[in-house]
């Protein structure tokens, strides 16, 4: 299938999945809820809106698109630490759920959200209509809403979309898109993980070894509903020249290169 190319990196980013009340997970690579999100926001669809079916097909536009992640740099996890709501004269803290406030004595909410720090991913979004792909793309070149990286707190770098549709999106994945990790002295290759959500054929034993919940089916902040996927994970050994020391050159030099 035709594919879009998308380069996720920045200091921070967060792709929760059971992330609710006081605690915010993220999981190591980016979610299928979090990119579907970013398109919806580039297309200027409200979050009520953004899953609307289309009344042909029973599906929302975004149900058949193939996401295939390539985790560049992983980054590490940090954990921030949050109070709300303390030194607040009582009736101006926080509200319990039953719509009374809080006791003076806990007034003070504590939350933790946890972030990935310096990651960067680059992430293949495959699907059967080059139209629609055509279309995001022009969008994200123009996002009525400014994309976020799961948080709006956490801004991507640029470039954000590298090129317009490709015919064989894994294959600039493997063979041409810069690495930002450098090889082992004298290795002619990079390991370099991978994540699926259809099995690799490359990999015809490859097994699915990770479910999770990240498959938006309504985005409505009151009525939040995510269902889940399996994934596959393999390490692939790109080619060692992918690797340079100036990540922004070698991509300004690919995206020369992609665009006719």
């Amino acid at each position: 299938m035709n594919g879009l190319l998308l380069r996720l990196a920045g200091p921070w980013m967060s792709f929760g999945e059971h992330a609710a009340f006081a605690y915010r997970d993220t999981l190591p690579f980016p979610t299928r809820s979090a990119l579907i999100g970013l398109f919806a926001a580039a297309e200027g669809r409200s979050r009520e809106e953004a899953l609307t079916l289309d009344p042909e097909s029973g599906h929302h536009s975004y149900s058949r698109l193939v996401f295939t992640v390539r985790i560049d740099r992983p980054g590490h996890r940090h954990t921030d630490f949050h109070t709300v709501g303390g030194g607040r004269p009582h009736k101006e803290g926080l509200r319990t759920s039953g719509g009374t406030y809080r006791a003076q004595i806990r007034s003070t909410l504590v939350t933790r959200r946890v972030y990935l720090a310096d990651a960067t991913f680059t992430v293949a979004i495959q699907g059967p209509d080059a139209h629609h792909l055509e279309q995001l793309a022009a969008r994200l070149e123009q996002p009525a809403y400014a994309p976020y990286l799961g948080r709006r707190s956490c801004i991507p770098d640029e470039p954000l979309l590298l090129g317009t549709v490709h015919a064989d999106p894994i294959g600039e994945l493997r063979n041409r898109i810069p690495l930002t990790t450098p090889p082992r002295h004298g290795h002619d290759t990079v390991p370099i993980g991978f994540v699926w959500e259809q099995p690799p054929t490359h990999h015809p034993a490859a097994r699915s070894h990770l479910e999770v919940a990240d498959v938006p089916v309504d985005f409505t902040p009151t009525r939040r509903t995510h269902h889940t996927r399996r994934l596959w994970r393999t390490t692939e050994p790109l080619p060692a020249h992918l690797y340079s020391p100036n990540p922004l050159e070698a991509l300004t030099h690919y995206l020369n290169q992609a665009t006719p």
